[in-house]
């Protein structure tokens, strides 16, 4: 069956007006930044219908419809998607590719899709002749067929040596530069290669087509890696390195998956025989991620390092999992000893030694269980008497079945509650949210958490002036909080920064039909009642905050250890110098 790909839809969105698409159809007059006419989707007499050329969004808040040119065609001429991309791009003047099978149209995907193929193979030629990179790879105990099956290339040291092979007149460039290929100078005189001097790994997506690449640079960089910007090819909340890779390795479903972090964490499992390993391309774990995973296995292992850093990483993915594991699917949770990364222990222990430590990782259950009670003094009343109220959150998110009822029957052992005092006390917040939910304009009437509030006005500013992104500072740290929600920040900075010519629509469309785009699209539906000379300040401020109760937390936790053991050396620095923060 074929399809239109994404990349052709994001590339329409660029070339599609949505004033003019819906003006056609609504009469719209200007109102501020917007424009505004009466809702076509009700027989209203006032006004509530807008249209917002910033984001390319319409939102409709008498009827709560809203969305972008393709879901009003779809909403408003009663249009099936496939029909309403056809009718944008008939008034585009383009042609509509589909995919099918091993065949894909070459009228508008193939474009990067070809450049990308074309870079992979000149990264692998420049390997083989160049001496240093073959000497780092051998250096960290990487063989020649293990690189050959995985296709590391190599960059040179060079700002044009890429961009020579796609020439301008044609139009190929463009294809290199759609791709993330290329970098336009900023005179705009011509481009320039984006990856220099680095060991080349492509990125490729499920059926095996190379869609970006990460580098590791052979230089003094302090971007060790580096990665593709964000395409409509591609994501990196939406794909795994390694995947096409692990997928090949069996003729039969694969029993498990292994997330790591690293790109030669994924390769050197491999090269040991561990062929079910993939990689996090420079980010949180998404829900993207997990449907990504499940559809390919029902039982995923995350593999963390053991310190700090690594439990708070693992903490943001079991946020993210929760959701996502009902019936027989399953994840669990790997340490490594400190000082080790996947690459270096399968290395020094071998391969047989790794999977007995695959196997011994922590269940779900276990690990959520486990640092709840690091928060409270379960051996006192007051302990067992929060312990409730801080699971409810994360107990609020299992759908119902075998592990919602195992994890509230463990509750109830550790606060020595019966099952019915505990099921009331983890439903206590139940009702005002439901209220709250059912009420006219739920989105002005959502009941949040104080921590909820930044993110979410963060994400409106952002959605509203993308600009903004590249004024976010300290992401390292804000990262480190655990919020639900502050994944889709941090993604939503990250896409704007890669690419600062996009809007809103782009993004919202990038994740249409998820929970995600159901999020973001209720967030920017919102009324923003800040001024715009006051947008830039308002948005530091919510990334300030944020920064800010990291620290606190993560400042209390050390004084919360402190109180049961003494410090080590590296936590007590830490601790002096989170007190010394502004």
């Amino acid at each position: 069956m074929s399809r239109i790909p994404d990349a052709f839809i994001q590339d329409l969105l660029t070339r599609i007006d949505i004033v003019e698409v819906v003006g056609s159809r609504v009469e719209l007059k200007r109102a501020g930044r917007e424009y505004k006419g009466l809702s076509p989707f009700t027989n209203e007499k006032s006004p509530s219908f807008f249209v917002n050329p910033a984001k390319q969004m319409f939102f409709d808040f008498s009827s709560g419809k809203n969305g972008t040119a393709i879901t009003f065609l779809m909403e408003n001429d009663r249009l099936s998607f496939v029909e309403a991309v056809e009718e944008l791009a008939k008034r585009a003047g383009v042609d509509v590719p589909r995919e099918g099978g091993n065949e894909v149209s070459r009228l508008v995907l193939d474009g990067p899709l070809d450049a990308l193929a074309v870079a992979e193979k000149f990264y692998r030629g420049q390997l083989r002749t160049h001496q240093p990179a073959i000497d780092y790879l051998k250096k960290r105990g990487l063989d020649g067929e293990t690189a050959k099956l995985f296709n590391v290339g190599y960059a040179p040291e060079s700002w044009d040596a890429l961009t020579r092979l796609f020439p301008e007149a044609d139009g190929q460039r463009k294809h290199a530069m759609d791709a993330g290929l290329l970098i336009e100078r900023d005179s705009g005189g011509g481009a320039y290669d984006r990856f220099r001097n680095r060991v080349m790994f492509p990125i490729r997506d499920t059926r095996g087509r190379t869609i970006g690449f990460g580098g590791r640079t052979l230089a003094n960089d302090p971007a060790k890696y580096l990665n593709s910007p964000e395409t409509p090819l591609f994501h990196k909340g939406r794909n795994l390195f390694g995947l096409f890779e692990a997928k090949q390795s069996t003729k039969s479903e694969l029993t498990s998956l292994l997330v790591v972090e690293g790109y030669m964490d994924v390769v050197m499992l491999a090269q040991h025989g561990i062929r079910n390993a993939v990689a996090t391309l420079g980010t949180a774990t998404t829900r993207e991620h997990l449907t990504l995973l499940f559809k390919s296995t029902q039982r995923v292992v995350f593999c963390f390092d053991g310190d700090r850093a690594g439990r708070s990483a693992a903490w943001r993915a079991l946020e993210q999992a929760l959701p996502e594991v009902f019936d027989n699917r399953e994840c669990r949770f790997m340490f490594l000893p400190d000082g080790h990364d996947p690459d270096s222990l399968v290395q020094e222990i071998g391969a047989d030694a790794f999977r007995v430590l695959i196997e011994q990782a922590q269940p779900l259950s276990d690990f959520l269980l486990g640092e709840l009670q690091k928060q409270v003094n379960i051996a006192t009343l007051d302990g067992r008497a929060r312990l409730p109220g801080l699971a409810r959150p994360h107990v609020e998110k299992l759908r119902d079945g075998p592990l919602r009822a195992l994890i509230v029957d463990e509750l109830a052992r550790l606060t020595r509650l019966g099952r019915g005092d505990l099921e009331a006390a983890l439903a206590a917040r139940a009702k005002p949210e439901a209220a709250a939910s059912s009420a006219p304009n739920d989105n002005a009437r959502r009941v949040e958490s104080p921590g909820a509030k930044p993110v979410r006005i963060a994400l409106q500013l952002l959605l509203e002036e993308p600009a903004l992104a590249s004024k976010a500072e300290h992401l390292g740290q804000i990262e480190m909080l655990a919020q639900p929600g502050l994944d889709i920040l941090i993604d939503t900075i990250e896409f704007f920064r890669e690419n600062p010519e996009a809007h809103a629509a782009q993004w919202l469309e990038l994740h249409r039909g998820t929970a995600r785009g159901a999020a973001l699209t209720r967030i920017s539906a919102m009324p923003l009642t800040i001024a715009d000379a006051s947008l830039e300040a308002e948005f530091l401020d919510c990334l300030t905050h944020l920064r800010k109760r990291a620290i606190r937390e993560r400042q209390q936790a050390l004084l919360d250890t402190a109180r049961e053991r003494s410090l080590e050396p590296a936590e007590q620095a830490e601790l002096m110098a989170l007190m010394q923060r502004p």
